[in-house]
C-alpha cells in the first residue's frame, strides 16, 4: 500500500537530509532524502540549506513517490526510517 503526505519537517544540516513523514495507515513513516539526492532530482548542484524546503515543494511528488516504493520492499518494524540516497533515483 503507498505511503500518503504527511508533514515536512526540515532540512537537517547534521546529515545534510531534508527530513519529513508519511503515513502508513494511521501510523507515522519518518522519511529523509539526502541533499545530493534532492539536488540531483532537481538538477543542480549545491544548494543553500535556506533554500532546501522550497527545492523539496518543488519535487515532493516526486520524492513522495520514491519513499513509498522503498518503503514497499523495506522490512517492517517500528522506527524504520525511510532514507533516500542518489542510488534509489534509478527505479
Amino acid at each position: 500500500m503507498p505511503l500518503t503526505r504527511d508533514r515536512i519537517i526540515g532540512h537537517d544540516l547534521e546529515r545534510l537530509a531534508f527530513r519529513f513523514t508519511m503515513m502508513n495507515d494511521g501510523e507515522v513513516v519518518d522519511c529523509q532524502i539526502s541533499d545530493a539526492a534532492l539536488d540531483e532530482l532537481a538538477g543542480m548542484q549545491g544548494t543553500e540549506s535556506s533554500a532546501r524546503q522550497a527545492q523539496f515543494v518543488s519535487l515532493r511528488e516526486t520524492v513522495e513517490r520514491i519513499a513509498s516504493d522503498i518503503y514497499d520492499e523495506a522490512p517492517r518494524f517500528k522506527g524504520y526510517v525511510v532514507r533516500i540516497f542518489m542510488r534509489h533515483l534509478g527505479r
